[in-house]
């Protein structure tokens, strides 16, 4: 299947019996709809905990709001993969067509990036409902597992994207960044896990693999940003569906800012001077000069959202687009108040919380309002 834009667009019918009408109108859920980017809910809602419990400024039920939130993603990531094992099993057809489709794959990108997600919220705030031991290795495997996944998602959709899927001069979009970042979140969440490594070859070894795994994603990244900026340039915003996707520019940005810092601040159990210090000044001599195009990249895209808005903007899950890149934000700029000192900098990430906050709590609820009238499960797949 090929297509000459990237914009969401509708895959093949399912070749399923016809969906049952309730008596309200609306369709009952059916498997055929589920695809890769509803990871994007479990992505979303578990850096929502991970970013309450980093902020700089806690507040009186915040760490308990952060394991609601968090014991909420694991219900998710089951939910999520129970219906996607169903999806493969009832809708195998459909299912092999959404590799196919120039759009969807690069969602795959999604899968390895809840499995990192979940295991960093449980390795940081799990780990008062479950207990320590209980949380790293369930980190640890979950880590082992997103971070391969990530890195063949990496290969694999571009792989195919140079070689099989035909795509316009105007098809860029921040979708192309899905199947890039995820070593960039398993470079990020590798680094609570060092002190947990034997010291010696192991611990060098997952240091410096997080720290080449930085360098993978964040060079594809810039590549992808370069080309969505021409594109935005030469043909403008596009179709109102495909706006949220411009937030996912964000993820790669906080996601480095944040595991800039957080390798950091493990230097000393691995590096030997001078490199333990020239790597743990790198959170900051790397960080505030991102962190400012990021806000910057966010302003613009705040702009386009809120004119698109006022015209229409329709549900999908690419509002979820709104969630996980913003939560990023707040973890790199937490990262960046603890590493530096400046107030300004906590006060700023605990307003990017308060909106990645509002925009979960609205972006979930029209999901499951969406799932609960068979809009998103009960028509074409769309991102």
């Amino acid at each position: 299947m090929t297509a000459t834009t990237d914009l969401p667009v509708e895959l093949p019918p399912a070749p399923s019996p016809r969906r049952p009408v309730t008596s309200a109108g609306a369709r009952r859920p059916s498997l055929a709809d589920v695809g890769p980017n509803w990871f994007a809910s479990v992505m979303g809602t578990s850096i929502v905990a991970t970013a309450a419990a980093g902020l700089p400024v806690q507040v009186p039920g915040q760490r308990v709001l952060a394991q609601l939130v968090w014991a909420l993603a694991g219900l998710l990531l089951l939910a999520v993969c129970a219906a996607t094992a169903g999806h493969w099993l009832r809708h195998p057809e459909r299912a092999r067509a959404h590799a196919r489709d120039p759009v969807m794959a690069h969602f795959y990108g999604a899968v390895p990036m809840a499995l990192l997600a979940w295991g960093a919220a449980t390795i940081t705030v799990g780990r008062d409902v479950v207990g320590d031991r209980a949380a790293v290795d369930l980190d640890v495997v979950l880590w082992l597992v997103g971070t391969v996944l990530g890195l063949a998602v990496a290969v694999a959709v571009p792989y195919r994207l140079f070689t099989r899927y035909e795509v316009g001069d105007e098809a860029a979009s921040g979708g192309w960044l899905m199947p890039v970042v995820p070593p960039m979140v398993s470079a990020a969440t590798g680094a609570a896990l060092v002190p947990h490594t034997p010291a010696g070859q192991w611990r060098l070894a997952l240091t410096a693999g997080c720290w080449s795994m930085f360098g993978l994603s964040l060079l594809a990244s810039l590549v992808v940003i370069t080309l969505l900026w021409g594109r935005l340039a030469r043909y403008k915003v596009g179709a109102a569906a495909a706006v949220p996707t411009l937030w996912i520019v964000l993820g790669p940005l906080g996601q480095s800012i944040t595991a800039a810092n957080a390798l950091g601040a493990q230097s000393d159990l691995v590096w030997p001077p001078p490199y333990a210090a020239a790597f743990r000044a790198l959170g900051l001599v790397y960080g505030l000069p991102v962190e400012g195009f990021a806000l910057m990249w966010a302003a613009v895209a705040l702009a386009v959202t809120v004119r698109t808005a006022r015209h229409h903007l329709p549900f999908s899950l690419s509002w979820w687009s709104f969630v996980f890149p913003v939560g990023t934000m707040v973890t790199g700029t937490s990262a960046l108040a603890g590493h530096s000192g400046l107030d300004c900098l906590s006060v700023a990430a605990a307003v990017l919380f308060l909106g990645l906050f509002g925009a979960w709590a609205v972006v979930a609820a029209r999901t499951a309002r969406a799932v609960w009238t068979g809009a998103l499960l009960g028509g074409p797949v769309r991102v």
